[in-house]
């Protein structure tokens, strides 16, 4: 099923390296039953890491029973909208890939705010 982002295109790839993605498809897909709707991708920063440790998500430390190594800055990760727009409240919000975002992160946060967070996805 082909998924799409917030400018109504085609839902682009996150990062595969670390493989990402509520499904761990490297995308920031929505199916419908992700319940931290893990649908921007990020370019995560140090302080934007610091940021979801304070708010109870620590997603620097390396879990290996889960497969995940821990993230950190410049990595790429999708991200549950409500944490992200709980970052941009605190004006501590990390770059987003739009291409790589999913058009249901609308219904959390503007495109306006995604649009001044928007990097491009090669760099």
């Amino acid at each position: 099923m082909q998924q799409t982002n917030v400018l109504g295109t085609e839902l682009l790839e996150c990062s595969l390296d670390p493989l990402t993605g509520y499904y761990r498809t490297g995308c920031c897909e929505n199916r419908g039953d992700d319940p931290g709707l893990h649908v921007i991708c990020c370019r995560v920063t140090d302080d934007f890491l610091e940021f979801s440790v304070s708010r109870g998500n620590d997603l620097s430390t390396p879990r290996p029973q889960w497969g995940f190594a821990g993230l950190s800055d410049g990595d790429q990760w999708c991200v549950c909208a409500t944490r992200w727009a709980e970052a941009l409240e605190a004006d501590r919000a990390c770059p987003v890939v739009l291409e790589a975002t999913h058009i249901s992160a609308l219904e959390y946060v503007s495109l306006e705010d995604l649009k001044r967070h928007a990097i491009d996805p090669a760099g």
